[in-house]
């Protein structure tokens, strides 16, 4: 089942139950890639976008969404901050697992070793093989200070 069929299924079952905040969710999430799929179809891919583009605009989405509920929560609107984690939630569950820090490490080592990067100049290089091969399972500012780190060290 490709991942656009999970939301479908998804947005059915959330119907089903009467699920708001899954239901308002998955709605954000279909909108949004649809406007990927249509700015795509714009530069001549009929398809729309792929796979790995729809995992990183989760995360995306589940980064806007820390942020948010901290800025909630800072100000004191707890309500708010519920949403934006229930919301966090629900995007969460179309994300394969995410890897380890030790599996994180040694992805990075092993891209690193493979495109030759050996100053923190090469780290756009690396941040963009990491991005392709992991999308969705890899946590990109984590994965972005430990290649700092090895390369800097």
């Amino acid at each position: 089942m490709s991942i656009r069929e999970d939301f479908t299924t998804a947005l059915k079952q959330a119907m089903q139950s009467k699920d708001t905040v899954a239901l308002s969710t998955i709605r954000l999430i279909t909108a949004a890639m649809k406007d990927r799929d249509i700015a795509a179809r714009g530069k001549g891919d009929a398809d729309g976008i792929a796979d790995t583009e729809i995992l990183s605009m989760l995360q995306s989405m589940i980064k806007q969404r820390q942020e948010s509920s901290k800025t909630y929560r800072d100000h004191k609107r707890n309500d708010l901050a519920e949403r934006e984690e229930a919301e966090i939630v629900v995007i969460e569950r179309f994300l394969p697992q995410q890897m380890s820090e030790e599996e994180t490490g040694q992805a990075v080592e092993a891209i690193i070793a493979e495109v030759s990067a050996s100053s923190i100049k090469d780290m756009g290089k690396v941040m963009g093989e990491l991005k392709t091969r992991y999308a969705g399972k890899l946590d990109m500012a984590k994965a972005g200070g430990v290649v700092k780190a090895k390369l800097a060290g």
